[in-house]
Order: structure tokens, then C-alpha cells, then sequence
């Protein structure tokens, strides 16, 4: 569990953190035989996510990380929310360790897409395939002096708290993108501080929301843990009328 005591906001600060980034750092354990054989080797992958909020990586089997995973499953990923600050060491990060296994669900394959509308292109090439990363253990930086240790139940949500909102998931994005795009740009603009453009929803879980406007992105945190359509809809509500107070989160 969390340092310095329990901690529920850090928890999903760091899930939110997590879930915000499109991209993240993979270590993996260079496979025997190869040149450096055993020695951590970092890479650059794209990352979306279960709605428990696992990481996912489509991945192809030719790349040197692919290989390594297929050898040994552990890995570790950093996800750097550190952009924008002045002094990169204040900013939050967050380091996770798991086991990496490949995963062919079609629903999990279809929020990674969704996420990352360019890897359309190459999502049907034979060799990749998409991972699952079951994490056990997380670190969290949150600035100077600010440092927890997470545990796989703070990191990873309970199976029952996602699968009900995961089925109305495509319903809840295709009605806001379609009914209320005005309310996802007030989200964006208001809200999130980001530039007005064409923003659409491109996933919700339990947590809160994920946006995109061209290859821009944005991470919607939702104040409290939502697990059915009816209560995404009273929280999607109440931050549009948030939105429009001027308030930011």
C-alpha cells in the first residue's frame, strides 16, 4: 500500500496519471543469446488501457522488446506527466512493474484504436499482436518529497466495479460525440486548458475520461468512481456545469 499512510486521492491521481499518457517507457530484460544478455533495455511504445486500468501494447514480434517479453514477462513501464513544468523533477511520474502477455480480446483491442486512431494502419499486419500488462507494483513520484510506494489493488480496479460501464462504453462515447460535442470542447477548453478543435471522446472507465483532437490529448478525471452509464452521465453533467462557471480542475 501507499506510504505515508492510507490514501484513496493518491491512488487515483496515479491511475489517472497512468491513463493520461500515450506513450510510455517499456524496460524489458534483454533475452539470453543476444547481445547483453540480462541487462534492462528501454524503449519507447504506445500505451492504452483496460478499463481496470492494466496498460495494453501493440507491439510487433520483429522489435527487440516484443522478443525480450517473449522470453521473460517482466517489464517495467514509466508514464512522465512532467511536461509543462519548469523544473521537469517537480512534475509527477509514476513507474509500474508487471508481467507483459499477449492478449487477443477484440474489445481491448478496439479501445487501444481507439486511443490511437494511427495504429489503424498497422494494427492488421501479422506481426503484431496486443499485450496485456498485469502490474504487481507500482512508485509514484508526485514532486519533490512527494513519494509513494502503490500496490497492484491501488494501481489495477476491481473487476466488478468496470464491467458494467465497459458494455454501455461505445453507447456513452457515440451519444456525446454525436449529441454534445459541445459539451467535450467545454471539457477540453474550460476545464483542461487545452486549445478549442474538433475534441471527441475516445474512452470512459471507472476513473474518468479520455479526449482527443487531432494528435492532441487530454486525460477528463472524474471527481468521484463511476461504474454504470447512469452515473457517468450525472458526473459527464455536473463537469459541464462546472465547465461553464469558468472553473478549472
Amino acid at each position: 500500500m501507499m506510504t505515508e499512510g492510507e490514501g484513496p486521492d493518491r491512488a487515483a491521481a496515479a491511475r489517472n496519471l497512468m491513463r493520461g499518457c500515450g506513450q510510455a517507457t517499456l524496460a524489458t530484460l534483454t533475452r539470453p543469446g543476444s547481445d547483453g544478455e540480462g541487462w534492462p533495455s528501454p524503449s519507447l511504445v504506445l500505451t492504452g488501457f483496460a478499463p481496470d486500468g492494466s496498460p495494453l501494447l501493440l507491439i510487433s514480434g520483429l522489435a527487440e522488446h516484443t522478443r525480450n517479453l517473449g522470453a521473460d514477462p517482466r517489464c517495467g513501464l514509466l508514464f512522465d506527466g512532467t511536461a509543462g513544468h519548469a523544473d521537469r523533477l517537480t512534475g509527477p511520474r509514476l513507474s509500474v512493474q508487471g508481467e507483459a502477455v499477449r492478449d487477443g480480446d477484440p474489445a481491448l483491442l478496439r479501445r487501444f484504436l481507439a486511443r490511437h486512431p494511427s495504429a489503424e494502419t498497422y494494427a492488421g499486419f501479422g506481426d503484431f499482436a496486443l499485450w496485456q500488462v498485469s502490474v504487481a507494483r507500482g512508485h509514484m513520484v508526485a514532486g519533490f518529497g512527494r513519494i509513494h510506494s502503490l500496490s497492484v489493488d491501488d494501481l489495477r480496479l476491481p473487476a466488478a466495479d468496470c464491467a458494467t460501464l465497459a458494455g454501455a462504453e461505445a453507447d456513452i462515447i457515440a451519444h456525446m460525440n454525436q449529441d454534445h460535442a459541445d459539451a467535450i470542447l467545454l471539457y477540453a477548453t474550460r476545464l483542461l486548458g487545452k486549445m478549442a478543435g474538433d475534441w471527441r471522446l475516445t474512452g470512459i472507465d471507472p476513473d474518468g475520461a479520455d479526449l482527443r483532437a487531432g494528435q492532441d490529448t487530454a486525460r477528463l478525471p472524474f471527481a468521484t468512481r463511476v461504474t454504470h452509464g447512469g452515473q457517468a452521465r450525472a458526473e459527464l453533467v455536473r463537469l459541464v456545469a462546472q465547465a461553464r462557471t469558468g472553473s478549472s480542475l
